[in-house]
Order: structure tokens, then C-alpha cells, then sequence
């Protein structure tokens, strides 16, 4: 069983969560604009000021992306968990999971959940700003509108797994603060690569951007990981619980 190993009966709840929060955190729409802006940081040479700004922007990012799973978690628990939203959701997944597969095969040809062509002049606009800001205050305020703006953006391209795992939480009988603490555990594993990859620039100064080959190939991790996770809930929900 592909996906068995990841069920929450075999790993516990709380190892589940992080383990698809660190799962989620590897979609390239959530990764390419960090390494965008951690490009251009590093040319300042300024390891505090990487260190914050970067470090704000993934703090930032992580709050936004809590509250929209929050938002999924609160529509689950209102309409319950039905046959025919399980199939739903299933469906969904095994959707996102094809067409990321096409996009590993065919990027940039037909339906595409990436952030849109049009909206990147006005994320890199945002980007400027952050730089040209000429207090630090300032570029914090800039970064955190920035995150703000990205996840809205990239909403569509990200949405599948957290919507998924909500409504699987939402199955496990534990309390109502229970429920937020294992969405701010699944943050935590979301944001891990990031806090690495800032971590990396710091120290090293280095200057890496993500390249369409590593974007492919992530797609078609992500895609495995939906493909999956739509097959066990289509065909082995129990494994979810």
C-alpha cells in the first residue's frame, strides 16, 4: 500500500500532521518566491537583515496559510463529513494529482494550477519594494504584505491538501484546541523547508532561484502525493482515520 505508511492509524495523529505539512511545504508555488526574494537579499551581504526580512516573510506566510486552513477546518465540522464530500474530495485530489503530472510532462501547455503569468509582474513589483525600503521597519511591513498577497495568489495551486487533511482531522474525536494545535503542527512542518532554505542563505550567502527542471520535478511529487491521497480516500478512508 503506497500511501499506507502515511495513514494516521500507522503513524499517530500528530506524526501524520507534520508529516503532510512537511509534504506540503515541498508544492513549488509556496517555494519559488521565497528563493526569488532570498536571490536578491543575499546581494546586500546583510545576514541580520536576510535573516529578518526572510525570516519574516515565512512567519507571515505561515499565520496566512493557518487561517485558511482554519477556515477549511470550520467548514468541515458545520457540514460534516459525508460519502459524497469524501467522494468529492477524492475526486479533487485525483484531479489536482493529473494535472500536475501534466505539468511535469507539458509545463506551461493547458491547465496549470501555478501561479498565473499575470500576476508575477505585480508580485515582483511587491518584491522592489521590499528591497528598496529604506528602513527595516519598513521592508518588514512590505514582506508581510507581500506573503499576505502571494497566498491569495497562489490559493488554487496550494488549496488541495490542506482542504484534504482538514476534513480528516475533523474525523478524529479530539477537542476544539486539540484541532487548532494540530494545525499549527502542520505549519510547522510547512514551513520547515523554508526556515532551512532561509537558514542556508543566511550562513552561506548563497544565490539560488528555483529552476523549471526542480519545479517539474516537485510538481511530480506533489502529484504523487495527491494521487495517493484521492485513492485511499476514494477506496481505503479507514486509512485516514
Amino acid at each position: 500500500a503506497l500511501f499506507g505508511t502515511l495513514s494516521a492509524s500507522r503513524l499517530g495523529l500528530p506524526l501524520f500532521t507534520l508529516a503532510m505539512g512537511l509534504l506540503d511545504g515541498f508544492n513549488p508555488c509556496a517555494m519559488w518566491l521565497l528563493l526569488f526574494l532570498l536571490s536578491l537579499l543575499v546581494r546586500m551581504r546583510d545576514r541580520r537583515r536576510i535573516a529578518l526580512v526572510a525570516g519574516t516573510f515565512v512567519l507571515a506566510s505561515g499565520a496566512v496559510y493557518y487561517a485558511f486552513m482554519a477556515a477549511w477546518l470550520n467548514v468541515f465540522l458545520v457540514v460534516g463529513m459525508s460519502n459524497a464530500l469524501r467522494w468529492a474530495l477524492g475526486g479533487i485530489a485525483l484531479g489536482v494529482g493529473a494535472v500536475n503530472v501534466k505539468d511535469f510532462l507539458a509545463m506551461g501547455r493547458g491547465p496549470s494550477l501555478s501561479i498565473p503569468e499575470s500576476a508575477k509582474p505585480g508580485l515582483y513589483a511587491r518584491v522592489r519594494s521590499v528591497l528598496n525600503a529604506d528602513t527595516l521597519p519598513t521592508a518588514l511591513a512590505a514582506v508581510t504584505a507581500l506573503a499576505v498577497a502571494v497566498n491569495f495568489v497562489e490559493l488554487l495551486c496550494t488549496a488541495g491538501l490542506p482542504a484534504i487533511y482538514t476534513a480528516v482531522l475533523t474525523q478524529h474525536e479530539v477537542g476544539a484546541a486539540a484541532r487548532y494545535g494540530y494545525l499549527g503542527l502542520y505549519i510547522a512542518g510547512y514551513i520547515a523547508d523554508d526556515t532551512l532554505m532561509v537558514a542556508a542563505a543566511v550562513i552561506a550567502l548563497g544565490n539560488r532561484r528555483l529552476t523549471e527542471r526542480a519545479g517539474r520535478w516537485l510538481k511530480l511529487a506533489s502529484a504523487a502525493v495527491m494521487l495517493a491521497l484521492g485513492s485511499v480516500m476514494l477506496l481505503r478512508p479507514g486509512w485516514l482515520l
